[in-house]
């Protein structure tokens, strides 16, 4: 089965292509085929000005165009479009919305930050992450998703507007930040064992920099020593030296602090990086639906 799943992001917006195969077994295997990235930044504009431009709305239209065009080549069984925290943000993004379904017939819909802690959740269905504790960190561009798990079940979860573009912009304040260290130290407080996975695409290209294995974990102290290199550069010297692209190279560092605040709150030393996101938590979640109708 071929499913697709459209990322509305602060940074970026992302197409995913993946094959989901049912093997019998209780969990289906999912393997990304592939992923289509283009930078547009809406949060520059949604966090700064409360509304998205005509030219940057023209730009994401273009955007959902090809999109759509990819998908009528690939024929997807079913897609999902989801938007975050930029057009959560902002006063006209439902007039976008609509105007992406009429010029291009893609059916976009604004989730709450709630409904994307819970589609990010949907990726723990790996058999590393079955038992034990885990807090899920996801940073995106506007919004840091906090989702704890005990034995694959979510048993808190939480949505902070502190992203990367948001702190670039200098919109995060002081209360912010107490707000989420208070509510991760309250969360995390005496749970034994407790590991971190890590999400999102900043987080990913910092593991790849680290040259770990794919299925051994990140020490903090090793991000921390990442962040410590990354940091002493400036937006230039990563796109040259290290090959990062401009949108990620002006962000990274911003990611970087964010894990490690998030980290040192929750008193975690390893972090789990399995490559995945809300793209492929929306995945999972087109199969279950899927499933669920052929169940009828």
């Amino acid at each position: 089965m071929k499913f697709a799943a459209i990322d509305v992001g602060s940074n970026a917006v992302r197409l995913l292509i993946s094959h989901v195969y049912e093997m019998g077994t209780e969990l289906p295997v999912v393997h990304k085929a592939d992923l289509y990235r283009i930078p547009v930044r809406l949060g520059q504009e949604a966090f700064r000005l409360g509304r998205i431009s005509p030219r940057l709305g023209d730009q994401l239209v273009h955007a959902m165009a090809a999109f759509r065009h990819i998908m009528q080549a690939v024929e997807p069984l079913d897609y999902l479009a989801c938007a975050t925290s930029a057009l959560r943000s902002v006063e006209n993004g439902a007039e976008l919305v609509e105007r992406i379904q009429v010029e291009t017939g893609i059916r976009l819909e604004i989730i709450a930050g709630a409904r994307e802690a819970e589609l990010i959740a949907l990726t723990r269905q790996d058999n590393r992450f079955q038992e034990g504790c885990y807090l899920y960190i996801d940073v995106g561009g506007g919004s840091t998703e906090l989702i704890l798990l005990e034995n694959n079940q979510a048993v808190a979860a939480r949505s902070f507007n502190i992203g990367t573009v948001r702190l670039k912009e200098g919109l995060v304040s002081r209360e912010q930040w107490r707000e989420m260290e208070t509510w991760t130290r309250a969360q995390c407080r005496d749970r034994t064992g407790l590991q971190a996975i890590g999400t999102g695409g900043n987080i990913n290209k910092l593991f790849k920099m680290s040259r770990q294995r794919p299925d051994a974990p990140l020490s903090r102290d090793k991000l921390l020593q990442l962040h410590r290199q990354l940091s002493v550069l400036g937006q230039e010297r990563r796109e040259i030296e290290l090959g990062l692209k401009p949108d990620r190279a002006d962000v990274i560092v911003l990611a970087g602090e964010i894990f490690l605040k998030v980290t040192n709150w929750a008193k975690i030393g390893k972090l789990f990086v399995p490559q995945v996101g809300l793209a492929d938590g929306m995945i999972r979640e087109l199969h279950r639906l899927w499933r669920a109708q052929q169940s009828v």
